[in-house]
């Protein structure tokens, strides 16, 4: 049966900024303030201020960085201890690939979250609503997945993500509370409409580039390599890569399955295994 709705929306707590982005302000000011009063600074303090950008840069391209703020790439401890998995799934909904994925999950008892891109999951609703009846976790994965995504500011940032929780939840009845950024790349204006939205940011332990190999082998080796409880693995029934005419996520999920339940981990959605961001306060577009 479909989940229960999330909270009514409340305001919610003051943006927390994170140590490196109050670092990041504070090397700022201070080079400002430098380059104003100190006789030859100039250099030093465009220097520094360039250092500082590159720095946050670099945390924006490194998907599981959480310099920018919260990152979770890993299932809460809890579920570690329980051997519990989280299997996620971008890009979609594929009116062609993501019914077998729905089908195969089904044949072993599986359960996933389906990171959606919202325009594409307008386009197929009924599709969206079958993930939902089946027990799949519906999340955030950006409006339209623009590849410039991490380039946008706050304003660009609250049309994606917005845009996306008011049509996921006009879909699904429920809102979502994971995002994932397109190909895990931000800047630091992303987190502050996260919190507003009550939006924990979501990577992944390990993933298998099945969008880029079609090799389902080297995909499954990937995703399996020192598999433990607690990871969240992430694989893509949109924009997968094919080989011999087949997508290889519809070759690499049931071997990844059967190797899942021989360990004895046991798969997850992340509507239960993340609480809310704020726990007592609902967050909505």
């Amino acid at each position: 049966m479909p989940p229960s709705p999330l909270p009514p929306h409340r305001p919610p707590s003051r943006w927390p900024r994170p140590r490196f982005v109050h670092a990041s302000v504070g090397v700022h000011a201070a080079a400002g303030a430098a380059a104003v009063v100190v006789p030859g600074a100039e250099a030093w303090a465009l220097s520094a201020v360039a250092l500082n950008h590159a720095v946050l840069t670099g945390a924006g391209l490194w998907p599981r960085s959480g310099l920018l703020g919260p990152n979770l790439h890993r299932l809460p401890a809890t579920e570690a201890h329980r051997k519990a998995v989280a299997l996620t799934l971008d890009d979609g909904p594929d009116p062609a690939i993501t019914p077998r994925v729905l089908d195969l999950l089904d044949a072993a008892g599986a359960r996933a979250t389906f990171f959606c891109i919202a325009e594409r999951a307008r386009r197929h609703p009924a599709l969206v609503r079958r993930m939902v009846e089946r027990g799949h976790s519906v999340q955030n994965h950006s409006a339209t997945h623009r590849h410039h995504f991490s380039l946008l500011g706050p304003a660009g940032f609250e049309r994606e993500v917005g845009h996306a929780q008011a049509l996921l939840a006009d879909l699904t009845g429920t809102r979502p509370h994971c995002f994932r950024a397109p190909a895990g790349l931000r800047n630091p204006l992303l987190d502050p409409v996260l919190h507003r939205l009550n939006l924990h940011l979501v990577s992944w332990t390990r993933r298998g580039f099945d969008t880029r190999d079609g090799d389902a082998t080297r995909v499954l080796g990937r995703l399996t390599r020192d598999l433990a409880g607690g990871d969240i693995l992430l694989l893509h029934d949109g924009h997968g890569r094919s080989s011999g005419g087949r997508t290889v996520v519809l070759d690499v999920l049931p071997r990844l399955l059967q190797r899942c339940q021989a360990a004895g981990l046991h798969l997850v959605t992340l509507t239960e295994a993340v609480p809310l961001r704020h726990a007592t306060e609902g967050g909505g577009a």
